[in-house]
């Protein structure tokens, strides 16, 4: 199950170099259900999304370099590229697990848009969750944000 919440910026943080990122392309096979395939760096995953804006099932599964190239000759629409920076964020309503900020910057056709995700273990937390001064409109309901309609 995935429960995120998603933001656009007021800004980017200052030291935005100081922490890891990763290099994202990713692509859709279908879009209901949800079917992407997604190159993280040298990683190859499958990923299937049921419905829902903030609540969703979600199952990834590893793919090979070769099974994910394949894929990509059959997708339909868009291929997003973004870079992925992962930000900790301590949050006291969430002690139990640290949470982080995934701070994507789009480039190529979306270049320009950015996006902050912040992924939660509950409804109750992602609901109670009090966003950074640097977050600005909350898009989590607004599914023009979801990477699956940009891919068309």
């Amino acid at each position: 199950m995935e429960i995120e919440r998603k933001f656009l910026l007021n800004k980017l943080p200052d030291n935005l170099s100081d922490y890891p990122h990763h290099d994202i392309e990713q692509a859709y096979l279908c879009r209901n259900p949800v079917v992407r395939i997604r190159r993280q760096d040298d990683d190859y995953i499958l990923t299937y999304k049921g419905g829902g804006k903030m609540i969703r099932e979600e199952y990834n599964l590893p793919l090979n370099k070769e099974a994910y190239y394949h894929l990509r000759e059959k997708i339909d629409g868009n291929i997003i590229t973004k870079k992925r920076y992962e930000i900790p964020l301590n949050d006291p309503k969430c002690l139990d697990k640290p949470l982080t900020i995934e701070l994507d910057i789009f480039e190529g056709k979306f270049e320009g848009t950015v996006l902050a995700e912040v992924e939660f273990e509950s409804k109750e937390d992602a609901l109670a969750f009090k966003p950074p001064a640097w977050f600005a409109e909350d898009v989590t309901q607004d599914s023009r944000y979801h990477n699956s309609t940009m891919s068309k």
